[in-house]
């Protein structure tokens, strides 16, 4: 893949955008470099866009009685984009569907994505665009990985806070990448979440339907990473055990449930768009640098 890439700045704000699967490379704010630089010993992604599915299907993708070989996440974080916009701040960039996606999509769509950068904020809008002319089901997501720790604090006494109090258990995932109707406990006490790498040994934490509109990152020292969910109508948390990175996730979908073997649009989390609709899907991620 092409390793050609934007530069956005805004004050003293950075990033970095490839074109390759538009995803984000890098964002620095002040001196703080926020995005995990990527490990192919590790998890070798930074930041990639999902599309058409998020999350696992159960041995690929059923449309109309037909197979399609449609894995994790879909497809858009391998595929060339083209830019369409692009000033000092924002970018726009864009995928269509080719022979490569029909294989495993059989839809005409257009993907953009965007990225606005602010002093302490990165905004990434999703617009989905229904090129044919038969319903559409898709799924998209956000799934940045961050430094752990990601402004000079030790990694140790990090939490997550939710906007809301949640449920202290989450969902099983299953083998295969897909969701158990069984849940397991997690120490979420009200709207706080320490963090641990124990907490990740079962996978992905997922917060399907989640109340909360917004969550933070925050280290022991008092630095903040929020997330301000938009319309999205899920989130997780994820990273490997002992890895210096956490994902904060944004998704309107999720994994296939055990044992689905349905079409791809009665795929639970799964949203159609009628022959020339759009969608647009828009999260922000904020900055707060630790207390002085």
């Amino acid at each position: 893949m092409s390793e050609a890439t934007i530069a956005l700045r805004h004050g003293e704000a950075r990033a970095e955008i490839a074109l390759a699967g538009a995803e984000a490379r890098q964002w620095r704010v002040g001196g703080h470099e926020l995005l995990w630089p990527g490990d192919p010993a590790i998890w070798r992604q930074i930041s990639p866009i999902l599309f058409p599915v998020v999350g696992w299907t159960r041995d690929g993708a059923r449309v109309e009685g037909h197979p399609y070989p449609l894995g994790l996440h879909g497809f858009a974080a391998a595929q060339p984009f083209v830019v369409d916009v692009q000033n000092d701040n924002h970018v726009r960039l864009s995928l269509t569907d080719n022979d490569e996606t029909r294989g495993q999509y059989p839809f005409a769509f257009l993907l953009a994505v965007e990225y606005r950068l602010g002093d302490n904020h990165l905004e990434i809008a999703l617009e989905v665009d229904n090129s044919c002319e038969a319903p559409m089901p898709y799924a998209c997501g956000l799934h940045p990985g961050f430094r752990w720790p990601f402004a000079g604090g030790p990694r140790e006494g990090a939490r997550v806070e939710f906007e809301k109090p949640e449920r202290p258990d989450v969902p099983v995932i299953a083998p295969g990448g897909l969701i158990a109707p069984r849940r397991r406990p997690i120490p979420l006490n009200g709207a706080t979440l320490p963090l641990s790498d124990a907490l990740f040994a079962g996978d992905a934490l997922c917060f399907l339907d989640i109340k909360s509109r917004s969550l933070r990152f925050i280290e022991a020292n008092g630095a903040g990473i929020a997330m301000e969910l938009g319309d999205f109508a899920h989130a997780a948390l994820w990273t490997r055990p002992g890895a210096p990175f956490l994902c904060l996730e944004a998704w309107t979908g999720y994994s296939d449930p055990e044992g689905f073997a349905g079409e791809l649009a009665d795929k639970p989390g799964m949203r159609v768009l009628g022959p020339g609709e759009r969608a647009r899907h828009v999260a922000r991620y904020v900055f707060t640098a630790p207390p002085a």
